[in-house]
């Protein structure tokens, strides 16, 4: 019984930070795969390694649709009247960046400042110290608290929170506080 609550508990964990269809994948392959490991083994630990092993192939499928999604999407905005409604509260509002970690990376930027369109593009411009400037344009949306940006091969997901007039991006690889323009 213990070890069914330890992977409830797990399954819930890796959802907590998941878009609705990995949400979904997840949920799904956790209970087919306890159903199936309990069946095919008749014991409470079969059950949750078939839990375990469903969790994580119902993950990785649910992912998948995520990132075809995403790859539809970019296909799609390359029509110059492209537009969605998945903008959330980041739609039509302009930010600067004040700080990011890793900071290495941070050594050759004088500013950066993120323009988020009520369309579903985000418009990045980086000045460097040595007076460059470069501009981007991705696709973006928001589900829920998860900004997924895209563009062309690349998928990238970040938690964000917007308090006041600050907003702050996070993932495995950098986390970023910005302040409303």
């Amino acid at each position: 019984m213990n070890k069914n609550i330890a992977v409830i508990l797990l399954a819930m964990a890796v959802v907590a930070c998941a878009t609705e269809a990995t949400t979904k994948g997840t949920a799904w392959g956790a209970g087919i795969g306890a159903l199936v490991g309990g069946a095919a083994g008749g014991h409470g630990s079969d059950a949750v390694i078939g839990a375990a092993i469903g969790a994580g192939i119902g993950y990785v499928i649910g992912n998948e649709q995520d990132k075809s999604k995403a790859q539809k999407m970019s296909d799609e905005t390359r029509s110059s009247n492209y537009a969605h409604s998945e903008t959330g509260p980041l739609g039509g509002t302009s930010w600067r960046l004040q700080d990011w970690s890793p900071k290495d990376a941070k050594a050759e930027v004088r500013g950066k400042s993120v323009e988020f369109g009520r369309n579903g593009w985000v418009k990045t411009t980086t000045t460097y110290n040595d007076g460059r400037i470069d501009t981007d344009s991705e696709s973006y949306r928001v589900i829920d608290n998860t900004l997924i940006v895209n563009k062309g091969d690349y998928l990238v997901n970040y938690k964000f929170s917007v308090q006041g007039d600050q907003l702050t991006v996070d993932n495995s690889k950098v986390r970023a506080l910005l302040k409303r323009m």
